[in-house]
């Protein structure tokens, strides 16, 4: 508390005004000028001479309750809120608070990507100032259907047609509902938001109108924003463009053919563009594609352009086709392939089983339709793994309650037909050595999805049989990329949640690390990470993902700075023992790397009071794990933002820090013990926190730690801590062993 009185309200001032005042604690505000310390006060008027009465001032007509002031600020009505020329700044800085989080988006990159623009040339041209050639609204709403390439539009116009001096940031939409409080508000930004979740992204008339406002605080600081909304949360219908904002909508994506021609030559696949693009069936197949589809086409005609080109260089391939005779594929033949849906072969195979007089019956019985799945996710594999999986798989099923019409005795099974000639009906075939190769990984894809679309009872048994066919969590395994593309193929957080309930958390974070990264729905996992941080249930879940990404080299700033913000999240809410020592693991393997400043950066706004102590404790533990030679590394100079004895204070008072605290404590003093000097400014360094108030135990029980260890000198730690700690008077009080007398 003050020893200052309280200052007068202005209400209470003469004639309503307080007059300035150095001391903080007065009602004007603490960033009004003030006169330099080092310069004395100037009075008003100067002193008359003696004799002589002092000079009037000059009246001056000014409005009723307006002081003038010699400061850079000049004039204040009552009571002063905002100060005329820090007007723009201020509303800057209040707005950072709370908004929402993105990350920068590098222009010449953006620039470098494939970009098909024609079927968007009148829209693109609309959003447009002639004059200019920039954007000529601060705020542009592109409403469209899903999967047209709406964001990619957004990112190309702002790279185009925004200052160059513009930095692009795409902010990611962590919230519960839209609200124009948490858009940020900057000098020079040209922001992007995808609002497309039916949940939390809905647009409503109220949403549209506030962004008038946000609108005109954008144009002040020569910032833009390009908010691409999906339809379905489009809920303001017929609604027209408003001031400062504009409302454009698309309608269709650019030619398939062209998008996929265009991602091929960006990849450098030049060969590969010329031949699909002269190829007839192949651009029949692409067209009417949405531009997702298109691209993901593209990346299908690259790996069996790589298949291609991988079996050409061995010799000449030829595949057992379903017609019989041995024939070599072309590459236009794996392209057809790798671009069709096969929906009418697969209608016939899981069609009614019936004999039809005339033709040879298709139809697969239950046994050979859970064979022909298990070929589907293996691929390649021994014949006794595909037997054992088509079992698992049924068993999996009729223990969901699915109905079954074969059962999975032995006899029934025996007196069916053999194992081989099964496996050749569905298109795979069997070496000599008993090795089965079902080399249609666009078939098998098509008959996977085609299950995965028609049979809705289905996903759950199927999920759970993927899973425990899953050797081990690696996203390179092809079960887990098959469980990432099912459960994500139409992606909601119902679909993620149902693989959180059968899938276990490791191999469920490799499979959620496999899409974190996917343009279209890495956002939704995203999201579903963050709410999951929340949960007992779900965090192991979350800490699993969140390492894999942090571990990942490949992964970019946005994406380690993601998983970070979900492991401190799970650390402040958590009150699993197990799972907080597994974000203090993956804070240790953070630290051991480039990473380490985002953990400095976690101490620093700790200490600061704007973060949990229990994820910025967690962050100090983990630098305290990195080992450097002669003193520890957070005392050395790279290091100094961070107040380490105010840190160690903080985790030795309280037991449930102090546990995990003492032991790297010990393990500094052994490291520095055969270096005398290390081990005295160490050691004084300790002795100023545990010196502190509630220190006596974590003292204690870290000198009962260091008993046997002794300095180079053959001084013994423990004593020489106890000295220093305990003054003479208590030492008959208090012994070393912790007894008290």
């Amino acid at each position: 508390m003050s020893d200052t009185p309280y200052p007068p309200r202005p209400s209470d001032a003469p004639n309503g005004d307080a007059g300035r005042s150095s001391d903080p604690g007065t009602w004007l505000p603490s960033w009004l000028p003030s006169p330099r310390d080092d310069e004395p006060a100037q009075p008003d008027t100067p002193p008359a001479p003696a004799g002589e009465a002092p000079e009037q001032p000059v009246a001056t007509e000014v409005a009723p309750g307006v002081r003038t002031v010699t400061a850079p600020v000049a004039n204040f009505h009552s009571q002063v809120d905002v100060a005329i020329g820090v007007v723009d700044q201020l509303i800057i800085e209040t707005r950072k608070r709370d908004v929402l989080e993105g990350e920068a988006v590098d222009r010449d990159t953006l620039q470098k990507q494939p970009f098909v623009r024609d079927a968007w040339t009148q829209a693109w041209q609309e959003t447009l100032d002639p004059e200019t050639g920039l954007l000529q609204a601060p705020v542009l709403v592109v409403v469209a259907p899903r999967a047209i390439g709406t964001t990619t539009f957004a990112l190309r116009l702002l790279t185009e047609h925004t200052e160059p001096t513009a930095m692009l940031v795409k902010l990611q939409a962590d919230w519960k509902t839209p609200s124009c409080a948490r858009l940020p508000l900057d000098r020079g930004r040209a922001f992007q938001l995808d609002l497309k979740d039916p949940e939390t992204d809905r647009v409503s008339a109220d949403f549209l109108g506030s962004l008038e406002k946000h609108a005109v605080n954008l144009a002040s600081c020569g910032s833009h924003l390009v908010l691409t909304v999906a339809q379905e949360v489009w809920d303001v219908v017929g609604l027209l463009s408003r001031r400062g904002v504009q409302v454009l909508r698309l309608t269709e994506s650019p030619a398939a053919g062209a998008l996929v021609e265009a991602h091929l030559r960006a990849g450098g696949h030049h060969e590969a563009a010329e031949e699909v693009t002269k190829s007839a069936p192949a651009m029949a197949q692409l067209h009417g594609l949405n531009a997702v589809s298109a691209v993901r086409a593209a990346h299908r005609i690259v790996a069996a352009w790589e298949e291609h080109r991988r079996l050409h260089r061995q010799g000449p391939a030829t595949l057992q086709g379903t017609a019989g005779p041995s024939t070599a594929k072309t590459f236009e033949d794996r392209v057809l392939d790798t671009l069709s849906d096969w929906r009418g072969e697969l209608d016939e195979l899981f069609g009614d089983h019936v004999a039809v007089r005339g033709r040879t019956e298709r139809s697969l019985v239950l046994e050979d339709r859970y064979l022909l799945l298990t070929l589907a996710v293996q691929q390649c594999a021994p014949v006794s793994r595909v037997s054992a999986g088509a079992r698992r798989l049924q068993a999996e099923v009729e223990s969901a309650g699915a109905e079954a019409t074969a059962g999975s005795a032995p006899q029934p099974s025996f007196a069916g037909r053999g194992l081989r000639r099964r496996i050749q009906d569905v298109g795979a075939t069997v070496d000599a050595r008993d090795i089965v190769l079902f080399d249609r990984p666009a078939y098998g894809r098509a008959v996977l999805e085609y299950v995965w679309d028609n049979y809705e009872v289905m996903r759950t048994p199927l999920i759970g049989w993927l899973a425990k066919l899953a050797e081990r969590p690696d996203p390179t395994d092809p079960v887990v990329r098959t469980i990432a593309e099912l459960a994500l193929r139409h992606g909601t957080r119902e679909h993620l949640g149902k693989l959180a309930e059968v899938i276990a958390p490791d191999l469920l974070g490799a499979v959620l690390h496999a899409v974190v990264y996917d343009e279209h729905v890495g956002r939704l996992v995203r999201a579903t990470l963050y709410q999951w941080a929340d949960t007992n249930g779900n965090a192991p879940t979350v800490v699993s993902t969140c390492r894999r990404v942090l571990a990942d080299s490949e992964a970019g700033p946005a994406a380690a700075k993601m998983a970070v913000v979900r492991l401190r999240r799970v650390a402040r809410t958590t009150t699993d023992p197990a799972v907080r020592q597994s974000v203090l693991a993956a804070f240790e393997e953070l630290a051991q790397g480039p990473g380490r400043t985002r953990l400095v950066t976690e101490v620093r706004t700790w200490q600061q009071g704007k973060l949990s102590s229990r994820s910025g404790s967690l962050a100090f533990l983990a630098l305290m794990s990195v080992d450097t030679p002669g003193l520890p590394w957070l005392l050395s100079a790279d290091v100094s933002e961070i107040d380490l004895q105010r840190a160690l204070h903080e985790l030795l008072g309280s037991p449930q820090t102090a546990v995990d605290t003492i032991p790297r404590i010990t393990d500094w003093i052994r490291s520095c013990a055969g270096d005398p000097d290390s081990y005295v400014q160490l050691r004084d360094q300790l002795l100023v926190p545990l010196r502190g108030h509630r220190m006596f135990q974590a003292g204690m029980d870290l000198m009962q730690a260091l008993r046997g260890t002794v300095t180079a000198q053959g001084v013994d730690i423990a004593e020489d801590f106890y000295q220093h700690l305990v003054s003479a008077p208590l030492h008959t009080l208090f012994t070393l062993d912790g007894t008290a007398r």
